[in-house]
């Protein structure tokens, strides 16, 4: 049986690597590119590694990574080029195999299992990758090499990230020699909260929890208990799937407001907006949910308010008024009045349009989805903000805000 071997490739600092790239005045200077300190977007996306060693990290508030580094320069991200350039690595990957998964922006999975009669080595071909990308975007990339995606990609995160050549192959006969000796927060999958529980068992290294019983976490965690086990064993059955993005589950949209909003009113504005987004998203992608969700946030760091609740409605739908009657019905019942600083909707169990369920009470509802379609064929033509809902105008409206974005960030 040939051994899989399976890459996790990495771009260093990515969106600082692009914006050194883009201004080579930049080259020896600490850069963070985050958002606008004026707003609550004001965060760091990314630090370069002259930064990182002034002790900035990522998702820290801007003014706090300021007075660790002050001479920083900070560049506001540009979110539209970062996806594009993203999009240029996957084709650089395919060209070695056409098996590769993106992970996330600036990470991507590739199978190069059959590619070694044509390109040589796993190092060989890493080294190949990394030399790649350098020549066209000026981004270094760093190569976790595993025999599934879990070894991959924690050979990456301790192993690459601190190389110097930026390449590390995790070989499983090879695990209680590199990893598990260390602690068990550096485990692919254990987060702060699960580190505590897990050394509240004792368990402080990562060849702890190998060693654990499996049957004693599936006791305390179920399906997931057996995962960690797994996952500290270097197991992993997941392939590198090119469709593994493909047919979602869920379809939501969230933001951050730019002050706390305390009226029902101004609230409302917005719930609206999100609502809009959600339902042209699940229109063109031709489903409909029958689980309406809705997600508050209260402005208080010292006192948290915030609820999130559902609701299953009879029919499915991916009409924008319909979905935001429901939204406002969960609204209105349980928010209490505290200061809202984010707001998220969500529709859940998605099926197809092409059937509806059909109602001898509601008979504006083909009216509306026509509506609905011809909105969506005037944005998609002229522009997201070519077509908006007065309420929009207002004062607390953020569709066009919105629009000029990417993520969340301007493009």
């Amino acid at each position: 049986m040939i051994m899989k071997v399976i890459f996790l490739v990495d771009m260093q600092s990515f969106y600082a690597s692009l914006e050194k790239a883009r201004d080579p005045r930049l080259d020896d200077k600490p850069v963070i590119v985050a958002g606008d300190p004026k707003r609550r977007s004001g965060v760091v996306l990314a630090a370069c590694p002259l930064a990182k060693k002034r002790g900035v990290k990522n998702a820290s508030r801007l003014w706090e990574a300021l007075q660790k580094c002050p001479e920083a320069v900070v560049v506001p991200p540009r979110m539209e080029d970062y996806v594009i350039a993203a999009t240029g690595i996957t084709a650089i990957l395919e060209t070695f195999t056409p098996l590769v998964e993106p992970y996330s922006i600036d990470e991507q999975f590739m199978d190069v299992t059959g590619s070694q009669k044509l390109f040589g080595s796993p190092y060989k071909i890493a080294r190949m990758v990394q030399t790649a990308i350098w020549e066209k975007y000026q981004v270094r990339a760093r190569v976790g090499i595993g025999e599934n995606k879990v070894l991959a990609k924690m050979a990456c995160d301790n192993f690459s990230k601190k190389s110097k050549g930026g390449v590390f192959w995790l070989k499983k006969d090879e695990l209680e020699e590199h990893l598990w000796p260390l602690p068990v927060g550096s485990m692919f999958g254990v987060g702060s909260r699960m580190e505590q529980h897990l050394r509240n068992m004792a368990i402080r290294t990562i060849g702890h929890l190998a060693a654990c019983p499996v049957e004693r976490l599936k006791k305390r965690w179920g399906i997931n208990g057996h995962v960690l086990w797994m996952t500290a064993n270097g197991i992993d059955y997941s392939p590198v799937s090119i469709g593994s993005h493909q047919g979602e589950k869920t379809i939501g949209h969230g933001m951050t407001l730019p002050y706390d909003y305390t009226t029902r009113r101004d609230i409302r504005v917005v719930l609206l907006e999100l609502c809009e987004e959600v339902c042209s998203r699940a229109r063109r992608s031709h489903v409909m949910g029958q689980t309406i969700s809705l997600s508050v946030s209260g402005g208080s760091y010292m006192i948290p308010a915030s609820f999130h609740r559902q609701k299953t409605i009879a029919s499915a739908t991916n009409v924008t008024m319909e979905m935001y009657s429901y939204i406002c019905e969960l609204f209105d019942k349980f928010w209490d009045g505290f200061p809202v600083r984010r707001l998220a909707v969500s529709l859940d169990k998605l099926q197809s349009d092409k059937v509806v369920q059909l109602s001898l009470f509601e008979q504006d509802r083909d009216r509306l989805l026509q509506i609905g379609s011809a909105m969506d064929r005037i944005k998609g033509r002229y522009g997201q903000t070519s077509i908006i809902r007065a309420s929009s105008l207002l004062s607390p409206g953020q569709a066009r805000e919105r629009a000029a974005k990417i993520g969340g960030h301007y493009k």
